[in-house]
């Protein structure tokens, strides 16, 4: 048996966080499922398994789900697709759109019954409601019939930290229900599960198209090859995605780090499918100033999507050319006292709202003020 796993494909997610990216975002979504229908049709796969939050929820553009229908479709040979908590089966959800209906190989399963196909059995197990304190799995009889056996869940694996248990899956459950293989969904991370004897027989995919800054492994989809019942899986993840998330945290400390942070920045291949997030602390000096403007501006002219989050900086207290530059009197005696108050360390007094992040914005706004006027 020879199958590909997939799932979270969240299709219809508004992806504010990214703002005007998100419109590209959002189309990505699309274009990595049609990776993911390829690196099936291109790995020989004799089925298709979705397992859940296919889409973002019930109340997406129902055009949306016609495009699914007509990318899964385009496989060819089986696709069976459970929903998950943020499409759950319910009255008035996407799964009662006509396209379903029409297509002649993709498959819902809203039931928890085994699915026969060549060479085992599936056993699905979908979502009704949002949230649940209930295995999915618990369903699943521990017999070693039906040959090769693999479920379809979502939820997630006993050790993944929630503040509630939702959708819980233990992890021995495949070995529990005698599965051969259990495919995952809900966390969009890569990542298997292997059982005492090591072989693994329970995994996510991830999704195929990272969603966040902070996904550790996704934009992934997996080949599994189970040989016979009882066989450990053959498990290949393959890549689907099409953009960058990355994360950069630097810490300043001399004059020049953030130069060479610009230029760290500069290096980075295909910009223009790339999201950025940096996240810079520690001293800044007054000569590097500028640098955060010319990162802002590389961000903002070659990179879908970029931002540097410069809270965690405060000006050098060894720099006194922060002060210098400034005219003697009451601008300077200003910038003084939001130097005192950007250390974390200063014990006086602080008005109210002064935070040393909030006080060190506004010595750079007023440093930049000044420049500009030509004080």
């Amino acid at each position: 048996m020879k199958f590909l796993h997939t799932a979270d494909w969240q299709i219809g997610m508004r992806a504010a966080h990214v703002g005007v990216a998100g419109t590209r975002v959002r189309a990505e979504r699309l274009t990595a499922a049609r990776r993911v229908i390829e690196a099936a049709r291109s790995a020989g796969a004799e089925f298709v398994v979705v397992c859940g939050d296919t889409f973002e929820d019930n109340g997406i553009d129902r055009v949306l789900v016609q495009k699914v229908v007509d990318i899964l479709g385009g496989f060819g040979g089986p696709v069976y697709v459970t929903p998950g908590n943020h499409d759950p089966f319910m009255p008035g959800s996407v799964w009662e759109h006509p396209a379903w209906r029409s297509s002649d190989n993709v498959r819902i399963l809203w039931e928890e019954t085994p699915i026969e196909v060549s060479g085992g059995t599936l056993f699905p197990c979908p979502a009704r409601e949002q949230h649940s304190g209930k295995d999915p799995t618990a369903w699943i009889p521990a017999d070693a019939s039906h040959g090769i056996r693999v479920g379809l869940a979502h939820g997630t694996v006993e050790g993944v930290y929630q503040e509630e248990p939702d959708y819980p899956i233990p992890r021995n459950a495949a070995v529990r229900a005698g599965l051969d293989y259990l495919a995952i969904g809900h966390w969009h991370s890569t990542a298997s599960y292997p059982a005492t004897d090591g072989t693994v027989h329970m995994a996510y995919s991830g999704t195929h198209e990272t969603t966040k800054f902070g996904e550790r492994d996704s934009g992934n989809a997996l080949i599994v090859e189970i040989a016979g019942a009882g066989a450990a899986p053959v498990i290949t993840p393959l890549r689907t995605g099409g953009l960058t998330w990355s994360v950069i945290e630097e810490e300043v400390r001399e004059p020049g780090d953030l130069a060479r942070l610009r230029q760290r920045v500069e290096a980075l291949e295909n910009p223009g499918a790339a999201l950025l997030d940096l996240r810079v602390a520690g001293l800044l000096s007054a000569q590097d100033r500028d640098e955060l403007a010319r990162i802002e501006e590389i961000l903002a002219s070659r990179f879908l999507f970029g931002r540097i989050d410069p809270t965690r900086l405060r000006p050098s207290p060894s720099d006194d050319s922060w002060i210098a530059g400034l005219p003697a009197g009451a601008l300077r005696e200003a910038a003084t006292k939001m130097r005192e108050l950007s250390d974390p360390a200063y014990a006086g007094p602080r008005p109210e709202g002064a935070s040393p992040e909030v006080a060190c914005r506004a010595l750079l706004d007023l440093y930049a003020l000044a420049s500009e006027g030509g004080a």
